[in-house]
């Protein structure tokens, strides 16, 4: 499956029957989007194949043209590799007409793409890269960044464990940039909150074996660990925690970052009471619950994340922007995203700010017992509402350079 996701090997029709793999490349004029994902590796569960089925269903809820012309979709993986990414970002955008780029879980390639699409005036559609440094000192006036981001998933579980009695901290750290960017924004919160951080250990992508991680952890002295990783090795991290005694021990897991995938891969008997932060729940209303029915029937039976979420909100916005402004050049396309309020079935009343940031309402999700799941995918009960600015770093404090601060 990776090596037939590049580039110029799978074009994906708008609509059924409006493009077919091989097809000519789009003519001028006509919007292209290209959903750059990881396919097949440890992230393509909360973005990858889901991520196209949720670009896809924007397109077709939009009508399918804009401008009057079909829209297009190209989707590639990146294999979680910035140069291979970068490789696909750059043909795309010199030779193949794409006009926005969306999606790019791992931040390391996100971040790359970040630089490139400002390099070429692009649009970038930032779905599923988390670090706070998109919107900060790399923020560009052609992105958007529709995630929660580290500052978010760091700051709202840190301070509220701290403020329960878990003042002693460890960190267990993916190395890479995401990783690093979570636990930077989580020590700042639990220091703010009144605890200290006891140390911290790093594991490359994927690891397999968190025993060393742990033990360092206990040894120290810690009641928290803080799992500053994603996917497989939050999940890697949670399970070999329970073999170790840990929980008996009166130390918690604090996962910073937990997907519904994750859940369903640890299973209600194990993640049950958990608590969580995110920006999307499929149950969590009427509206999202269409949703999120339309998008399991052609995912597999899967249910859809925060990031694809992001997917279909970021393309529907783009869309409707790319009509207000009358074409596709990225400065007019961004400054009439940033006007717009965004309204759709998954974002009811977002906007985004001068640092490229969505505001949207995050919520506080109870991983449910079992005997509470009343079926498939039903896994999380929604403690609170947490209002955007409650939740997000203030503009007042971004360190992006083209925000202009009083003073």
């Amino acid at each position: 499956m990776k090596a037939s996701f590049v580039s110029a090997c799978l074009v994906l029709a708008a609509v059924p029957g409006a493009a077919l793999p091989g097809a000519a490349l789009a003519a001028d004029g006509k919007v292209k989007i290209g959903v750059l994902s990881d396919m097949g590796g440890v992230y393509a569960d909360i973005t990858g194949p889901g991520s196209v089925v949720a670009a896809r269903m924007a397109v077709e809820d939009f009508g399918g043209k804009a401008l009057g012309q079909p829209i297009e979709l190209v989707t590639a993986d990146h294999q979680a590799k910035p140069d291979i990414g970068l490789s696909i970002a750059r043909a795309w955008l010199d030779t193949e007409g794409v006009d926005a780029i969306v999606d790019v879980p791992v931040s390391s390639v996100g971040l790359g793409i970040q630089a490139l699409t400002k390099e070429k005036r692009k649009v970038f559609l930032n779905t599923a890269g988390a670090s706070s440094d998109f919107t900060g000192t790399a923020c560009s006036p052609y992105a958007t960044q529709w995630a929660m981001d580290t500052y978010t998933m760091a700051s709202s579980s840190g301070r509220a464990l701290v403020k329960a009695g878990g003042n002693k901290w460890f960190f267990i750290t993916a190395d890479y940039a995401f990783g690093h960017a979570l636990e930077r924004d989580a020590t700042a919160a639990v220091k703010e909150a009144g605890g200290t951080v006891v140390g911290s250990a790093r594991h490359p992508l994927n690891n397999q074996d968190f025993a060393s991680h742990l033990l360092q952890a206990q040894s120290a002295g810690a009641n928290v660990v803080g799992l500053a990783n994603g996917t497989g090795d939050t999940v890697r991290s949670i399970n070999q925690a329970r073999e170790f005694g840990l929980n008996t021990a009166g130390i918690k897991m604090a996962a910073l970052v937990l997907f519904i995938s994750d859940v369903h891969a640890l299973g209600l008997p194990a993640a049950q009471g958990t608590l969580l932060t995110e920006s999307f729940y499929w149950g969590l209303d009427d509206e999202t619950r269409a949703w999120g029915r339309r998008f399991m029937e052609r995912n597999n039976g899967r249910a859809p994340g925060m990031y694809h979420a992001g997917v279909y909100s970021a393309v529907t916005h783009y869309l409707k922007a790319v009509e207000k402004a009358g074409g596709t050049d990225a400065a007019k396309v961004s400054a009439a995203m940033r006007e717009m309020l965004i309204k759709d079935p998954l974002i009811k009343n977002g906007h985004i700010r001068a640092d490229g940031k969505v505001m949207q309402n995050y919520y506080l999700l109870e991983v449910k017992k079992p005997a509470d799941s009343k079926g498939p995918w039903d896994y999380y009960n929604v403690l609170a509402t947490v209002p955007a600015e409650d939740a997000t770093k203030q503009l007042s404090r971004s360190e992006c350079p083209d925000v202009k601060t009083p003073g």
